[in-house]
């Protein structure tokens, strides 16, 4: 066993000391240091993950900046136009309205014409003279001078006078004519080195109550005047003639006063949706009533009578006898209303589809120019899904129709309604009865 002086052991005993404090010193200091480099390392993943989310943030700025410039690019010459728009609209004296029917009238008055003639009269010797006639309006259609305008503007013209806005005026010739839609084409030849402002047609099937319209035309001979309004009503059925009912007509508030007819009735964009035509009115001026030939019927009417010279219309081939009260009671029939089918054709589509004339002939009319007719035949009642009471009612329920068309023909036929399938045929060769008579079948009766 070793032994150890006092002073050894103090001696020894320090040195342990010494050597626990500087491991311990070199343990906190080896800890203090592996704290700072974790954290050291975690202060430069979040420098580097902020410098990252920076990085990006400013990709995404960039992106967004290019996005907003190009869409910027795409809407600023809108905004600038709403703008100048609103600007102008700011700066100007007219209210929308006002500049809506000013675009209207700039774009369509130089396209409607005055439409005056001249009419074959006598002077107190009896002997022929001109005189004038009446007046009207008309639309140019066609570059080529073709004009759309009424029958009644034209009627018994021996001579027809267009002037156009500037005061230029041409002769007129009559292309075609049709009673039924009071519809007419004429045509003037304009020099070569002049070129037309026309009218565009419009969409009549989609006309709605309360929608503006506008009306220019020549009434009392005051030359390409302007009315508006609204469509008052629309599908009106107006008798125009004793032998004539237009169906689907527009009625419209927008004033139409004679000369008016044939000028255009236009939509706010300056399109054609139908043809002034006639007012309703005791005094003869316009009293908020008025009628116009709806474009959809004008536009096919229109373009057979250039084509063809008259309308391509689908008919029966019957000789039709208007019913009246005094044949009811001397045919011993139940009905006084409807066509009498005094006789039909044969071969053809009437006769074949089993429509059935009259054998009995029988004089009508007036006793110094009477008119035989046959009794016992067919009395049409109906067409489709229109009435037939009187004759304006069977020509209007027809005026839509083209050869080859089949409609369903409701007839009274003893004492009870049939109702027939028949495909009409093209060209009308049996005249009514009150243009003339055919071949007699026997000795007639006085009616």
């Amino acid at each position: 066993m070793k032994l150890y002086s006092r002073s050894q052991i103090v001696k020894s005993s320090l040195i342990s000391l010494a050597a626990g404090v500087v491991l311990t010193l070199s343990a906190t200091a080896y800890i203090s240091f592996q704290q700072k480099e974790q954290e050291q390392a975690k202060e430069s993943e979040e420098l580097a993950s902020a410098k990252e989310e920076s990085e990006s943030s400013l990709e995404t700025e960039a992106v967004e900046k290019k996005a907003e410039e190009s869409v910027l690019a795409q809407i600023q010459p809108v905004i600038e136009e709403k703008t100048t728009s609103v600007a102008k609209g700011y700066d100007s004296a007219y209210t929308q309205d006002e500049e809506q029917n000013i675009s209207v009238y700039e774009k369509c008055n130089e396209a409607v014409v005055n439409i005056t003639t001249q009419v074959m009269g006598v002077n107190w010797f009896l002997e022929p003279v001109v005189q004038e006639g009446g007046s009207g309006s008309g639309s140019i259609i066609d570059k080529r001078g073709y004009v759309v305008t009424n029958v009644h503007v034209i009627s018994n013209a021996s001579k027809i006078n267009i002037s156009l806005y500037d005061g230029s005026s041409y002769e007129g010739t009559v292309i075609g004519k049709d009673v039924e839609s009071d519809i007419a084409v004429i045509k003037f030849n304009p020099p070569d080195n002049i070129s037309l402002k026309t009218i565009d047609y419009g969409d009549s099937n989609n006309l709605k109550v309360g929608q503006k319209v506008i009306a220019i035309g020549n009434p009392f001979a005051l030359e390409r005047t302007m009315t508006t309004g609204i469509i008052s009503g629309l599908g009106r059925p107006i008798q125009e003639s004793s032998n004539v009912i237009i169906r689907n007509m527009i009625q419209t508030d927008a004033a139409i006063n004679p000369g008016n007819s044939g000028g255009p009735l236009l939509d706010t964009k300056g399109k054609m949706v139908g043809i002034n035509t006639m007012i309703i009115s005791n005094s003869g001026s316009s009293a908020g009533v008025g009628f116009a030939v709806p474009v959809s019927t004008a536009r096919r009417v229109v373009d057979d009578l250039i084509k063809y010279r008259k309308v391509n219309r689908g008919i029966l081939k019957i000789r039709p006898v208007q019913m009246t009260s005094s044949i009811a009671r001397y045919a011993g029939l139940s009905i006084n209303y409807g066509i009498l089918v005094s006789e039909v054709e044969e071969g053809s589509s009437a006769a074949a589809s089993g429509i059935l004339g009259g054998t009995e002939p029988v004089q009508f009319g007036s006793r110094f120019n009477p008119t035989t007719i046959y009794l016992g035949g067919d009395i049409i009642t109906g067409l489709d899904n229109i009435s037939v009471r009187t004759y304006a009612d069977y020509t209007s329920a027809l005026e839509s129709k083209r050869p080859g068309d089949s409609v369903t023909v409701t007839v009274f036929r003893n004492g009870e309604f049939k109702k027939l399938k028949v495909k009409l045929d093209g060209k009308e060769t049996v005249s009514a009865a009150r243009t003339g008579d055919l071949q007699e079948k026997g000795q007639p009766s006085m009616l």
